[in-house]
């Protein structure tokens, strides 16, 4: 009974927009299983749910998404094709590119687990890498942009 309902929350995140444990008690409901918020809880841990922006702009329950393993050399072509400028003071390292590309950027760097590397926020067009000491910073530029 326990895969047929974790297969059916997968099918109702998937098809619907969830916002909250309750919808999903009540959907799972209508759909003939009886559960609670706790079951549901302990599902979603599982499941390893994460909430995302849906089309009303409020947040709902997904499915997380693989990600495929991302090369330096991809990294770096992409970084190549949306560069505008770099700045580094410190430990920390500001990164311009085209507006719409920063957070893909960023989650790629990320992915990469450079050592030194704290954290990276996106916004748009900037990304700021936190990075634990100057000279990571000064590695890191030179891993990114040895192209640019």
């Amino acid at each position: 009974m326990k895969e047929q309902r974790l297969m059916r929350i997968r099918e109702l995140v998937s098809q619907f927009e969830i916002e909250t444990q309750e919808e999903l008690v009540r959907a799972l409901e209508e759909s003939g299983y009886a559960v609670t918020q706790a079951t549901i809880s302990r599902d979603i841990k599982e499941l390893q749910l994460i909430k995302v922006v849906g089309a009303s702009g409020r947040y709902k329950y997904a499915i997380p998404v693989v990600a495929a393993t991302i090369t330096l050399d991809a990294l770096r072509r992409k970084l190549a094709d949306v560069f505008v400028s770099k700045a580094r003071t410190g430990n920390l390292v500001v990164i311009k590119v085209l507006p719409g590309n920063a957070h893909a950027i960023g989650a790629m760097i990320d992915s990469m687990n450079h050592a030194g590397l704290l954290g990276t926020i996106a916004g748009d067009d900037t990304i700021l890498l936190v990075c634990a000491e100057a000279e990571d910073a000064v590695r890191l530029l030179d891993t990114l942009l040895t192209e640019q």
